[in-house]
């Protein structure tokens, strides 16, 4: 059974850090495109940083550039997502997804396999 399990979340004050991790069960992650997205309270899911299969392609909102980092290794079967100086507007849901064979394009709808999302909440 293909699983993706996302830990890493908790509550932090603003300006801290937290490093999410997304670990594949199943499945080998050598060939699949990697999402991170998030869904704040009453807000839209939105593709925050994808890695491309090969790991060459990176994207990322303008919303986390500069202070957001994934990566990938393929020997621990996880990706990861660094986040520094975050702020009260990064309190969401973060998922990540997976897509066989694809580039680092954060289109949700084309990714195939999810976790169940991991809480990440940013409050003094």
């Amino acid at each position: 059974q293909l699983q993706l399990v996302e830990s890493g979340g908790s509550l932090v004050q603003p300006g801290g850090s937290l490093r999410l991790s997304c670990a594949a069960s199943g499945f080998t992650l050598d060939y699949y495109a990697i999402g991170w997205f998030r869904q704040a309270p009453g807000k839209e899911r939105e593709g925050i940083s994808c890695i491309s299969y090969s790991g060459g392609s990176t994207y990322y909102a303008d919303s986390v550039k500069g202070r957001f980092t994934i990566s990938r290794d393929n020997a621990k079967n996880t990706v990861y997502l660094q986040m520094n100086s975050l702020k009260p507007e990064d309190t969401a849901v973060y998922y990540c997804a997976a897509e066989f064979l694809y580039g680092s394009s954060c289109h949700q709808g084309l990714f195939t396999y999810w976790g169940q999302g991991t809480q990440v909440t940013v409050s003094s």
